[in-house]
């Protein structure tokens, strides 16, 4: 038979059943609105930057590849921080309101 210490164990009584630490799982809607707002303007942004890349809106090439990177700027933390809102509000699990950080 092996040697078991009892002296460290743990008992039911060393469980901890009250606890400060809570998870707020409420949909943060500044946070949530941004995210959106940043993919909209982002796509807006795409879009507009290829419409005037290709002479069919005012501007030239320039400033349509100007608007095309800075559409993509804003695109990539709206579509990531979208994303994550929508999975947590879906209850997909390992997602969750935390997982955005607060404005």
């Amino acid at each position: 038979m092996a040697y078991v210490d009892h002296a460290f164990s743990i008992s039911d009584e060393d469980i901890m059943f009250e606890t400060s630490y809570s998870v707020n799982n409420r949909p943060p809607i500044k946070e949530v609105a941004l995210a959106v707002s940043l993919l909209v303007v982002g796509v807006l942004g795409v879009l507009i930057g290829i419409f005037m890349a290709a002479n069919r809106v005012g501007g030239d090439r320039t400033h349509g590849v100007f608007f095309v990177i800075l559409g993509a700027i804003l695109y990539i933390p709206g579509f990531y921080y979208t994303r994550i809102a929508y999975y947590a509000y879906k209850g997909y699990q390992g997602f969750s309101f935390s997982n955005i950080p607060p404005v």
